[in-house]
């Protein structure tokens, strides 16, 4: 059940976007980082860990708000009429200071694998996002297609009867799914604040072979996903 303090909310939204980011980067890093025992497990292992990730960091945020952790779903729950206006602002710096921050852990636990691994590409990628063939409109339109389909679906969602407790795992879900099919071609950032947090503690901590943050891509994983995010929420409001 939502708090209804907007202090509350936004610790909300803080720790369930910092669980998010400490899994599912943590997967991403268990995966790159050499001389982890998960080197090389890959895609699947991503995509798996990426949707377990987001099922709990909403359990573990869902009684304090509602469990966003994402501001391309929070605009589009306004323009739907599901959330407050006034809150969409705070919303979204609190869930990339969560980002940031569960970046800053993932940084600690991993500590002396990034000085054993010299590919500063992977090192990048284990905090950001990045396309595997750099072509920035399409890139920006796989953003768009893929939080289309999330946010659209956590609206369909609001519309269904699932039994207490389980539309997190609905969530992670569909956060799977799309993964797999819509995730190849950038990663599926799909969420401002799980890009832009991380990359901001990319730039800022002094990791190991780390090179550059590539700040010119990161403006598709921020402005894709809450085009996406928009266009969905209107879409949905054109269904009766």
């Amino acid at each position: 059940m939502t708090n209804d303090s907007l202090t509350l909310q936004l610790l909300g939204e803080f720790i369930g976007t910092m669980v998010l980011i400490i899994l599912g980067d943590g997967v991403v890093a268990a995966v790159s980082l050499k001389k982890s025992k998960a080197e090389g497990s890959g895609w699947i292992a991503i995509a798996l860990g990426w949707g377990l990730a987001v099922t709990l960091g909403v359990y573990c945020s869902a009684f304090l708000s509602p469990a966003h952790l994402n501001p391309a779903v929070t605009l589009g729950m306004a323009i739907a009429g599901l959330f407050k206006w006034s809150y969409v602002i705070p919303y979204m710096i609190a869930q990339t200071l969560g980002g940031l921050v569960g970046a800053v852990i993932v940084w600690l636990n991993y500590y002396p694998h990034w000085k054993e691994t010299d590919d500063s590409a992977a090192i990048l990628g284990t905090f950001a996002t990045g396309p595997a063939i750099r072509d920035y409109p399409m890139n920006f339109l796989s953003e768009f297609i893929g939080t289309l389909v999330l946010v659209f679906a956590l609206l369909a969602f609001t519309r269904g009867k699932f039994t207490d407790g389980l539309n997190p795992m609905v969530v992670g879900v569909l956060i799977t799914s799309i993964g797999f099919s819509l995730g190849g071609t950038t990663g599926y950032a799909i969420n401002p604040a799980r890009d832009l947090g991380p990359r901001i503690a990319h730039q800022i901590l002094p990791i190991a072979n780390k090179g550059g943050s590539d700040w010119a891509y990161s403006w598709v994983p921020v402005l894709g996903p809450l085009a996406g995010g928009a266009v969905a929420a209107w879409l949905y409001m054109l269904i009766p």
